[in-house]
């Protein structure tokens, strides 16, 4: 390389790092303090619309992660053992009250019940014989013919055969009580919210069939961190995020669970939910929690350009229109929180 060939290049090597160093700082965005002034705009820019930053009061939100439940919700259960012949509702099914749900395998409880009918048909059969040998023992008695002893021995009989029929007959209404437990009904009128059992699946007490919404309304249940738990009272109106549906709705705290739970030390909170169109059980939510108040600049959204990593507004400054770096925070409705290079009572651009 030729000696004037060197010293061009030593003499380009400022320029080169100083082009550097702009690019960097129009693209890297991050080295730059919001609310410098990166220049004047031209003179004859005039933004279509203009807006002052103001302060507004902002509240920070702790959001309590949850899922949405029937507010009561019946879980139906075999009282007895046996083995389910069919199953009459699906998932989504609306039922009535005394609605038959499911079908048991009714033949042992049945032949039981006959078993029964048979035993109080020979108590009573007994009991005939009884009554009439202490008849006629008593007679005996009376003409001294049979002694007192025959006739309290006669007379123990026949009690002892009243007994057996009381016996017989509380052993058919069980009976008649176990063929009963063989049809299961709905307790109350509402929705079917899951089918756990199929036919040819054995039942037994204890174990759930089918699961019931029995009262229409919906609640969340969400955790809230022990730290703030004083701000959760009963009765207390909270914002609720159902992020499927898009909304935010007000809901009524109704009950505090009183333990935290150990593991992740949070309390479970239960709150009452408006009705409204595609909520369903299952569904995941966020009841907001509010943590502190504090004081922000808000600016138009529509005012914040963004090129690359670098967040601008247009501020007024006497006649004149500059661009200045900011750093944005949360969305608000149709304005963005201003962290840094704002402090209020600007007029911006858009």
């Amino acid at each position: 390389m030729g000696k004037k060939k060197k010293i061009l290049l030593l003499l380009l090597v400022p320029f080169v790092v100083a082009a550097l160093v702009v690019f960097y700082k129009i693209y890297g965005g991050t080295k730059i303090a919001p609310g410098v002034v990166a220049g004047t705009t031209q003179p004859d820019y005039m933004p279509a619309q203009s807006s002052m930053a103001t302060v507004r009061t902002s509240t920070e939100w702790y959001e309590a992660v949850g899922t949405v439940r029937p507010r009561t919700e019946t879980r139906i259960e075999a009282q007895v053992a046996a083995q389910v012949r069919s199953v009459k509702v699906n998932p989504g099914d609306n039922v009535s009250r005394n609605q038959i749900l499911i079908s048991l395998d009714s033949r042992q409880f049945s032949s039981r019940l006959v078993q029964a009918k048979q035993g109080a048909v020979a108590a009573q059969a007994a009991f005939t014989r009884a009554e009439a040998a202490y008849n006629r023992t008593r007679l005996y008695f009376e003409s001294q013919a049979a002694t007192a002893q025959d006739l309290e021995r006669a007379e123990e009989g026949l009690t002892s055969a009243r007994a057996g029929i009381l016996g017989a007959q509380e052993v058919v209404r069980e009976a008649q009580i176990a063929l009963g437990y063989a049809t299961i009904r709905a307790p109350e009128s509402g929705k079917v919210l899951q089918r756990l059992v199929e036919p040819g699946d054995q039942a037994a007490p204890g174990k759930p069939l089918l699961m019931l919404e029995t009262s229409g309304m919906f609640r969340l249940e969400a955790y809230v961190r022990e730290g703030l738990i004083k701000k959760v009272k009963p009765q207390t109106v909270l914002k609720v995020s159902i992020d499927a549906l898009g909304q935010l709705r007000d809901a009524t705290v109704e009950e505090i669970v009183p333990y935290a739970d150990p593991a992740t030390r949070t309390f479970l909170v239960k709150v009452s939910l408006p009705k409204a169109d595609g909520l369903y059980p299952g569904m995941f939510g966020k009841l907001l929690v509010p943590v502190r108040e504090q004081q922000v600049v808000v600016v138009p959204r529509a005012a914040v350009r963004r090129i690359g990593q670098l967040e601008l507004v247009s501020v007024k400054e006497n006649d004149t229109w500059k661009t200045r770096y900011v750093k944005t925070g949360k969305s608000l409705e149709d304005v963005v929180e201003i962290l840094s290079g704002l402090s209020g009572g600007e007029i911006v651009g858009y």
